[in-house]
């Protein structure tokens, strides 16, 4: 994101399909690659690195590279995306919770566009 990066821009990356588990993980304290990995149903280890680096790059993660062998990279959130936090788990609870209502919403509604396209 540029110095001229508009609200929609900050959204759509706090608002990532990714980047919601991945800050609400990181503010718990120092998470590791394979623990996102592995946490995270669904995430290709490319799109955990990459939602990681562009997350690091907005200021929401810090990135710690420890002098061992093999590498150790621990992750953590920010201030600034711990400021967001309860917000998130706020959304990502609401969505667990209804989450059933949503699909059988989404059945219904195909079966009315189904039947009114025959």
């Amino acid at each position: 994101m540029t110095d001229e990066c508009t609200a929609r821009e900050v959204l759509d990356r706090v608002g990532g399909k990714w980047s919601i588990a991945i800050i609400v993980a990181a503010a718990q304290g120092p998470v590791r690659f394979t623990e996102l990995e592995r946490s995270i149903d669904g995430i290709s280890r490319r799109m955990l690195a990459l939602t990681l680096r562009n997350l690091e790059r907005d200021g929401l993660l810090h990135r710690t590279v420890y002098p061992t062998v093999p590498p150790k990279v621990e992750y953590v959130a920010t201030d600034l995306a711990r400021e967001i936090y309860d917000a998130l788990v706020t959304l990502m609870t609401w969505a667990e919770r209804h989450r059933a209502e949503i699909a059988a919403a989404r059945a219904a509604y195909d079966r009315r566009a189904a039947a009114g396209a025959s």
